[in-house]
């Protein structure tokens, strides 16, 4: 099974735990086993037949592009890691700079 490493923003629908256990050859089918064992995480994480946006999963440490059929090992490690937004571009910053 692999192991998925839970975001705090999450933890409360595992009952606090960082890390789990689920079955599944591809990203999708884990997050559905995870949804069985704790209800709520696939409409947090998915959109449809997608990823919600913002929400990248991380497979053996590679954000693939495959999104939800990304393959998955039995031993894989995956992480649900939602997006940082914030903070200004290069560009942005650079004009707001006195003589910029």
């Amino acid at each position: 099974m692999a192991t998925v490493w839970i975001p705090s923003l999450l933890r409360p629908l595992t009952s606090g735990q960082k890390q789990v256990t689920a079955p599944g050859a591809t990203v999708g089918e884990v997050i559905a086993a995870l949804d069985r064992q704790y209800p709520g995480i696939r409409q947090r994480v998915c959109d449809g037949d997608r990823l919600q946006p913002g929400i990248a999963v991380a497979v053996d440490g590679v954000v693939g592009t495959q999104g939800l059929l990304q393959p998955v090992g039995l031993e894989s490690e995956l992480h649900i890691t939602p997006a940082i937004s914030g903070g200004a571009r290069l560009a942005d910053s650079a004009s707001s700079e006195p003589g910029g």
